[in-house]
């Protein structure tokens, strides 16, 4: 059972330039066996993706972060792909609600919009970024990559949002 739901990334952060698609983020109880989830979200056209590699980030797990002690077995997720190429793209990051994972990306979000300096300091991280790496082969180099950022402003955010 969904427990919420929510806009996250770039897209969700007005002024921060982005990706012509968006995220979403479910954050469930319990996630559902692969086959059952597939079968839900196949009928609004979402389908599992599995990365460029198999370690692709963020795609079976989050990688762990932030301050909070868990048990490895939170981090565990699921990715999915609607229309990545076309007018209505958006990813859709199934998560387990108990983990500080997803926290932390609404709590990322919301600082960046209540902090216009941290959203063009990521904005200007993201660009760098996004120029370094856009030869690579693969999207992944560019999405670890962008992990420097976050291991910089987890702290700042972190007390942010626990504080709101």
């Amino acid at each position: 059972m969904a427990e919420s739901f929510d806009h996250i990334g770039s897209t969700s952060v007005p002024g921060l330039k982005a990706k012509p698609f968006i995220d979403l983020q479910v954050r469930v109880s319990e996630l559902p066996q692969s086959g059952l989830l597939d079968e839900a979200l196949a009928p609004v056209g979402f389908v599992p993706t599995t990365g460029s590699r198999p370690d692709s980030p963020g795609v079976y797990r989050d990688i762990p972060r932030g301050s909070e002690v868990v048990p490895d077995e939170v981090w565990r997720k699921r990715l999915f792909v609607h229309d990545v190429d076309g007018p209505d793209g958006a990813i859709l990051h199934v998560r387990l609600a108990s983990p500080p994972w997803g926290r932390y990306t609404v709590w990322f979000r919301d600082w960046l919009r209540a902090r216009p300096e941290a959203r063009d300091r990521y904005a200007g991280f993201k660009t760098a970024t996004a120029a370094e790496h856009a030869g690579d082969a693969d999207y992944d180099d560019y999405t670890l990559a962008k992990t420097a950022f976050f291991n910089q402003a987890q702290a700042e955010f972190e007390v942010w949002g626990r504080r709101r």
